[in-house]
């Protein structure tokens, strides 16, 4: 133990407060979307994924890597949506071995329904409660640990793409 870098007081200080967002937000966005969507903030994320994905189609496992899924927990998630009509899975043509999910017209105009709600929670949860300036930080910051968790920007893909579900 002699050899751990321990983290000084500030360190400590900014880990413990990052841990806490951590934990917290993601309940805030559930909350906000389960209560007026009846959706959870990962079904949210992989219809909005796919909203932007050309002809709002994509394979299961580039889905599962931009949501940072298991195969299984999307297997999960995508029956749930295609119950409900959200979306629906074809063999891929290019590999019948595959699996591809396409957004449906139906989960295109849930997307679009929620979109605006889950726009103003974060804006209320994060960006209103930042100046223009932190705003700018927290992106910086967010993409510097993005290199060290996402190496492959997998993930980062998507934060790269059109804020706003395609047309």
């Amino acid at each position: 133990m002699a050899d751990t870098p321990w983290l000084d007081d500030d360190q400590h200080l900014a880990w413990v407060r990052f841990a806490a967002v951590l934990e917290l937000l993601p309940r805030f966005l559930d909350s906000q979307l389960e209560r007026d969507e009846h959706l959870s903030h990962f079904d949210y994320y992989c219809l909005a994924m796919l909203s932007e994905a050309p002809q709002r189609t994509l394979r299961m496992t580039v889905l599962a890597s931009m949501t940072n899924a298991t195969l299984p927990r999307l297997s999960r998630v995508m029956n749930r949506l295609e119950d409900a009509s959200y979306v629906r899975r074809e063999p891929c043509p290019g590999d019948r071995r595959a699996t591809n999910v396409v957004l449906t017209e139906e989960g295109w105009a849930k997307v679009v329904q929620a979109a605006p709600g889950h726009v103003r929670q974060v804006r209320r949860l994060v960006i209103d409660a930042l100046d223009p300036e932190q705003v700018e930080q927290l992106s910086a910051i967010s993409t510097r640990l993005l290199t060290v968790l996402d190496p492959d920007q997998k993930m980062m893909a998507s934060a790269l793409r059109p804020t706003q579900p395609a047309r």
